[in-house]
């Protein structure tokens, strides 16, 4: 039985051992890699893994990597992936939580600034841009 984030987490505040709270919701948790939640995001979007690496400020050495699985990206090399292969503000949202990651909040200055970039279909280096000028940390 799949359970809601609130339901884990009440479950999880009653239960009386950590082994216990796992086999029981074994079923409700998260497993896909980030990598293959990229993958998968990317599938259909039209790019060369060369242009998501272009667009997204990365090597594609390290574009192959994160599709290979043997790195793993942090919270704002995901979004600069995100950015750069044009993903909607709903598949990033998706894809962050669904890695783990915290969304994107808009009480948050760095993140509002991200998430009107990403509404607005700018590039990595016009999010970059904004970010600095409001002298918040830019995700390159």
């Amino acid at each position: 039985m799949k359970r809601d984030t609130d339901e884990l987490r009440a479950a999880l505040m009653r239960a009386d051992s950590i082994s216990a709270y796992m086999a029981e919701n074994e079923d409700c948790f998260a497993d896909e890699r980030v990598t293959q939640l990229i993958a998968d995001a990317f599938r259909g979007k039209g790019l060369s893994k060369a242009e998501l690496a272009r667009r997204a400020g990365c090597s594609t050495v390290y574009v192959h990597q994160v599709f290979s699985g043997r790195r793993c990206p942090s919270r704002d090399k995901t979004l600069c992936l995100c950015v750069g292969m044009g993903a909607s503000m709903d598949e990033t949202q998706h894809l962050l939580k669904a890695a783990g990651y915290a969304a994107l909040y808009p009480a948050s200055r760095r993140d509002s600034v991200i998430i009107f970039g990403l509404a607005h279909g700018y590039t990595l280096a016009e999010i970059d841009e904004k970010l600095y000028a409001c002298k918040l940390d830019t995700l390159t």
